[in-house]
């Protein structure tokens, strides 16, 4: 787990009623994992590392295997959001993960 990711974690155990679980593999076949996921409500969180610093999520391997990981888990009709370390930084995650769940 990143610092970032316990970042998140630790803004949504603070806002929010329902806690995520870390960590879950979400898919029959493969070992793909989400970052945090709410299974009841098929929500899955991703924080992307690396966005600035050419990491794995930001080059052009790690970006396709993204996608189709991403897509297959619409695919399965989960709702997937995905997170910079700025977006997390800054409070904008945690209120739009509010803003999805208030719905």
């Amino acid at each position: 787990m990143s610092a970032i990711e316990d970042l998140l974690l630790m803004q949504m155990n603070a806002v929010l009623k329902s806690k995520p679980e870390r960590e879950y593999r979400f898919h029959p076949v493969r070992r793909w994992r989400f970052d945090f996921a709410f299974p009841h409500l098929m929500l899955a969180i991703e924080v992307e590392g690396g966005s600035w610093v050419q990491g794995r999520h930001s080059r052009g391997k790690g970006m396709s295997e993204d996608c189709v990981k991403y897509n297959s888990a619409v695919i399965m009709g989960w709702h997937v959001l995905r997170f910079t370390s700025d977006l997390v930084k800054s409070g904008e995650a945690i209120k739009m993960i509010e803003e999805f769940l208030s719905q």
